[in-house]
């Protein structure tokens, strides 16, 4: 090999080198971040302690349930709400079902705190928001100008919910709505049908789907649990799309001259949540009560849900002036709500920076084995060991703190190993991101809800909240 072969040999060499140490720093620095982030908010969620309850007797509730063919599941959800709670009043929104919903419904009309609240084509089926936006509008009708709009909770909860039944009386406790500046609380969420194996299909399939559901409870009731707690030091504690309870005076500081406090996101409670926020209301969050909802067994339904919340993050950067402008938000807080809305771009980003320093290696791998082989035994292992370690530990020990807080029947060892599922769960964010992105660049922003688990599939699985 002449000299100038070896030059040119050297100096790839060491453009491979930099190129690769440089992408491997980068992933590196982004993973660290990201690491330090999870153990700060994981030591506050281990640390909880249930706090004094308060007087559901001492507030006006109101149960909003909106409903898209649910025949199946809104007859049990108006039983249950009636019995657990029966001083409240529940308002079931029928966005022109095409099945049985309504004569479900109709069964109840001898319960004076049963509403039906009905919408019509062209005008339903429009999304979420528009459906509480109705129901809002008809109850601000029914309770009249003279209602006490302090006292009054709105809740709302998916047709398959089921709050827990201290719940009126933990949001009602001093910290939550005992506190005249809090709008809004968020409660738990857990999955109703964990550790519950889907019937009628392949054993393969059932295991699956029953990890799935796992992976969709340890998610709610850990690492967003968490977030969830972190943000009560930032003041910015965002809301779900089941078991969010709002003030009705909160609404109506925000609903504008055509009574509309759901602004039409695909993600409509966050962006609730930011209108409260920027409006001056402090939200609230407590883990003493919860709502069970169904988890998904379907991965296809489940990709199409995260792709629908990833879209509505992505359409929320409409309001990142708002957010920073408010004079209601610390510095940190904004810069919270900011890396909120970033998420789903950064996931973008970190489908592109992580997987170089691989390709780079397998690139330079064919092209000179023995060259790559040399560098991994002086020390560079080192470096992907690391690497990797950093990029899974923020997602593993989510599996023990699982069984510490929430299931410690299930042992340390499938503890561990659901952490490392978790782990696999979590990367499909990244595919549900490219989704949300290239349906925002078409111009599909239509809203529809997924199907239930006992419904069949006929067609594309819609995106749903």
């Amino acid at each position: 090999m002449s000299r100038a072969d070896v030059l040119v040999a050297a100096e790839a060499q060491l453009s491979f080198e930099v190129l690769l140490g440089f992408t491997q720093a980068l992933a590196l620095t982004m993973s660290v971040a990201f690491l330090t982030y999870v153990f700060l908010i994981v030591v506050p969620y281990l640390r909880h302690e249930p706090r004094p309850v308060g007087r559901a007797a001492d507030f006006e509730w109101h149960f909003l349930v909106p409903c898209r063919d649910e025949e199946a599941v809104i007859g049990g959800t108006v039983r249950y709400l009636r019995e657990t709670f029966p001083g409240a009043h529940v308002w079931v929104i029928d966005d022109d079902s095409d099945d049985g919903t309504v004569h479900v419904v109709r069964r109840f009309r001898d319960d004076r705190n049963v509403h039906l609240v009905r919408r019509h084509r062209p005008h339903a089926r429009t999304g979420k928001g528009d459906a509480l936006n109705d129901a809002y509008r008809t109850l601000k009708l029914w309770m009249g100008r003279h209602a006490d709009a302090d006292r009054a909770v709105v809740v709302v909860v998916d047709a398959d919910g089921r709050p827990s039944p201290d719940c009126l009386d933990v949001c009602a406790a001093e910290h939550l709505f005992g506190d005249a500046g809090v709008g809004a609380v968020q409660v738990d969420v857990r999955m109703v049908n964990v550790g519950v194996r889907q019937a009628g299909v392949p054993r393969w399939r059932g295991v699956l789907g029953d990890l799935l559901v796992r992976m969709q409870d340890l998610e709610f009731r850990t690492a967003i649990a968490a977030i969830q707690l972190s943000r009560g030091v930032t003041g910015t504690i965002s809301l779900g799309g089941n078991g969010q309870f709002t003030r009705l005076s909160a609404l109506d500081s925000i609903a504008g001259p055509l009574g509309r406090p759901w602004r039409g996101s695909l993600l409509e409670d966050f962006e609730l949540g930011v209108h409260l926020l920027t409006a001056g209301w402090r939200t609230g969050f407590t883990l003493d009560t919860h709502v069970r909802q169904e988890g998904l067994y379907s991965l296809r339904r489940f990709l199409a849900q995260r792709t629908r919340w990833g879209q509505g993050t992505m359409q929320c950067l409409r309001y990142v002036r708002r957010i920073w402008a408010s004079r209601h938000l610390s510095t940190l807080g904004a810069t919270e709500m900011m890396y909120y809305l970033a998420q789903p771009w950064l996931q973008l980003l970190g489908t592109l920076v992580y997987p170089i320093p691989l390709l780079l290696l397998g690139h330079r791998a064919v092209g000179a084995p023995g060259e790559v082989w040399a560098w991994f035994s002086e020390g560079a292992w080192v470096l992907f060991a690391v690497y990797g370690m950093f990029g899974l530990l923020p997602f593993l020990l989510w599996g023990p703190v699982y069984r510490v807080r929430c299931a410690p029947s299930i042992g340390w060892g499938r503890a561990i190993g659901y952490g490392f599922v978790y782990a696999i769960y979590i990367y499909t964010f990244y595919i549900t991101s490219w989704r949300a992105v290239v349906r925002l660049a078409r111009g599909r922003n239509g809203w529809a809800k997924t199907r239930r688990n006992t419904e069949r599939i006929t067609g594309d699985v819609a995106l749903d909240h």
